[in-house]
């Protein structure tokens, strides 16, 4: 190696170290501030000269804001800063197999506006045609793109995060969707694309309230069935982005085919499409259940909403149809908890949003057969981020690679 080449790299070293500072710097003045710039430096061991030229790029940058005065040690009060979230926005995306939901942020992922929008029978080509379409409209109510961070997509399915591709995806028809580079080149805006789990649990360590566990899983129930893994403080993806699809777990050799070819899969028990189709066949064998008075007698109109409105008025049918499904949902869990030992697990989906019965249950099964001492101080919780956690969790992805918001 010659000696330009030792001071090429030399140069990019030293580049990378001072965004890594600043990263580092500005998620400081996230979580603590206001605060002063010597106590950045000695909670993260920095030289002073080092935090003054970071927050200086910081406030060039309008990421960060000078307010307030700290407390004398002696000498002038220190000046305070603090973090900016309003002074950028982003746009967080989700599709799921029947909505497209849509949002803008700003930097801490409060939603300013949110629109939902329903898939219908979109599939394959059209749905990513209808997902241009409804970015376009969107950005197009937003005003100038200059201060907009990015476009973050989050989905069902396999996902290659690094090259933003949407792998397989097989409620929506999707295969080697290249979305990333397609709505760069459309809207020339920096895109993140990950899978929607994987977002949401990642919103809850960073965002949510489960910022201390280092082991978790997060099982997600509604269209799909979808489960992500904390493993040591970090997500683990698989060698293909393919770790978590516990929806396509089988547990019937001999039961109904899945809508990605295999038979007996998990998601055709846990899911809003298998409660709803058990609902329907109840319903046509003359079973009476209230949720067709708050349907308006119309079986088209049933919605997960409603499910969870009659699991609160205790319907029986309803109740024997969650019972149900707990017991397979909390099956395939403790096959998780013998797999990974988790800290705490926690539900989230349209089917567990706000639904007590549904963790009770799933807390009693697991408790029953999974081993003792897995279970001791075991907690199934249901998500902090409400049904939010959609968007949300499309934001905390670009939020943390962008800033290195830190796990």
């Amino acid at each position: 190696m010659n000696k330009r080449d030792g001071v090429k790299r030399r140069t990019g070293d030293l580049k990378l170290i001072q965004e890594l500072n600043r990263s580092i710097i500005l998620d400081t003045i996230r979580q603590y501030g206001p605060i002063s710039r010597s106590e950045i430096a000695k909670r993260n061991k920095l030289s002073p000269t080092t935090v003054t030229s970071a927050v200086s790029e910081l406030i060039r940058d309008a990421l960060v804001s000078e307010g307030g005065v700290g407390e004398s040690n002696g000498g002038r009060k220190p000046i305070l800063v603090q973090f900016s979230p309003d002074s950028r926005f982003l746009i967080g995306i989700s599709i799921s197999g029947s909505k497209l939901t849509i949002a803008q942020m700003n930097l801490e992922a409060r939603i300013r506006k949110k629109e939902a929008y329903p898939i219908k029978l979109n599939q394959g080509d059209s749905v990513l045609a209808f997902l241009m379409d409804v970015i376009e409209r969107f950005l197009s109510q937003a005003g100038s793109l200059d201060n907009c961070m990015g476009i973050s997509i989050v989905t069902q399915g396999i996902v290659d995060s690094a090259k933003g591709v949407i792998r397989y995806n097989p409620k929506l028809r999707l295969r080697d969707a290249p979305v990333k580079e397609m709505v760069e080149q459309r809207f020339g805006v920096d895109t993140w694309v990950d899978n929607d789990t994987n977002a949401y649990l990642l919103a809850e360590k960073t965002l949510g309230h489960f910022r201390h566990y280092q082991n978790m899983l997060y099982v997600t129930i509604g269209d799909g069935l979808g489960a992500s893994l904390l493993m040591d403080g970090a997500i683990y993806r698989g060698y293909k982005g393919g770790a978590g699809e516990f929806g396509h777990t089988t547990i019937d050799r001999a039961g109904m085919r899945c809508d990605c070819g295999n038979i007996g899969c998990l998601e055709n028990y846990v899911s809003w499409p298998a409660i709803y189709s058990k609902l329907l066949s109840a319903l046509a064998k003359g079973k009476a259940s209230s949720i067709m008075a708050l349907a308006h007698d119309d079986l088209n109109e049933i919605n997960a909403k409603m499910f969870r409105q009659a699991l609160a008025e205790k319907d029986a049918l309803a109740v024997s149809i969650l019972e149900e499904t707990a017991s397979y949902l909390a099956a395939g869990m403790v096959n998780l908890i013998h797999l990974f030992n988790p800290e705490v697990i926690i539900l989230g989906g349209e089917i567990a949003f706000e639904n007590g019965l549904l963790i009770e249950k799933v807390r009693e099964y697991v408790c029953e057969y999974a081993h003792g001492i897995l279970t001791e101080e075991l907690e199934i919780r249901p998500n902090s981020l409400g049904e939010d956690v959609e968007v949300v969790g499309a934001a905390a992805i670009l939020l943390q690679d962008v800033f290195q918001f830190s796990l």
